[in-house]
């Protein structure tokens, strides 16, 4: 999964949004064994890059999307809208976008994803919080227990499907991609408090870290570099992961991203 988020820092490193980097090209599978992440950090940032991973995904690596939200989506990112390319009708046909209310409907069409006739090779779910968290309970009242059950069905749920559409893929296509998984989560901690404890632990976070291989996290960076570059914010991107494989290495890697008044998106690399 996370090489579809380097795809998408490479194509969008360009401030534009629209002359791409010559240098990038698509991933190959057998480069890429990390096939679930989790983008934590502020949702509108979170869902900015989900969509940008999903209508990267289905542009440049021509493979179908299903892309779960709570909340109908309104519009692209600007740096989307921009980008002529990109944007081609029959990249966006290949994106299903599906509005599941409550956690329950959630996983019965992430369950039924295997009965469709061209399953996809990206599910993408915006907000895990949202889904996961009790609607009884207040906005303050934290996860809980029930939470954390919660978490661990949803997160092995992805997996397992994401596994089973792998060889139901492959079994069509030898050389086709694994299916890959992308999720966003804001966590208690990070919610926007205004003292927050660096020492602090989110359990729920801990509990779908064990599920998924990779996370991408979102920190905010308040220094003067931002004004200095001329934008409104500024953004560190982490991707880190554990080892898939004895052969394997760690995954440890930094991306900046600057975000304009206009609505444009630039990656830089770290």
């Amino acid at each position: 999964m996370t090489d579809i988020l380097t795809l998408v820092f490479r194509t969008f490193s360009s401030q534009t949004g629209q002359n791409k980097d010559p240098g990038v090209c698509p991933p190959a599978a057998a480069a890429a064994p990390r096939c679930s992440s989790l983008v934590v950090g502020q949702h509108r940032l979170s869902r900015s890059l989900l969509l940008l991973a999903a209508v990267t995904a289905a542009s440049e690596l021509g493979i179908r999307v299903t892309f779960f939200a709570q909340s109908q989506i309104q519009s692209l990112p600007v740096c989307l809208q921009r980008c002529s390319t990109t944007l081609s009708p029959d990249g966006l046909k290949k994106i299903t976008f599906s509005y599941p209310r409550t956690l329950e409907e959630l996983l019965q069409r992430v369950a039924s994803l295997h009965e469709a006739p061209l399953p996809p090779s990206l599910i993408i779910i915006d907000r895990l919080d949202g889904f996961l968290r009790d609607p009884g309970a207040g906005s303050h009242a934290g996860f809980h227990s029930g939470e954390l059950s919660r978490a661990a069905h949803l997160a092995a749920l992805l997996c397992d499907t994401a596994a089973f559409l792998t060889e139901v893929l492959q079994q069509r296509g030898p050389s086709s991609d694994p299916c890959r998984v992308i999720a966003s989560f804001l966590s208690d901690v990070d919610g926007g408090q205004e003292s927050k404890d660096s020492s602090a632990t989110d359990p729920v976070l801990d509990v779908l870290d064990r599920y998924f291989q990779a996370r991408c996290t979102l920190d905010q960076d308040e220094s003067y570099e931002a004004a200095a570059a001329a934008a409104q914010e500024m953004w560190h991107i982490y991707l880190s992961g554990r080892k898939v494989s004895e052969e394997g290495a760690a995954l440890a890697e930094e991306w900046k991203l600057l975000c304009f008044p206009d609505g444009l998106m630039k990656f830089k690399s770290v």
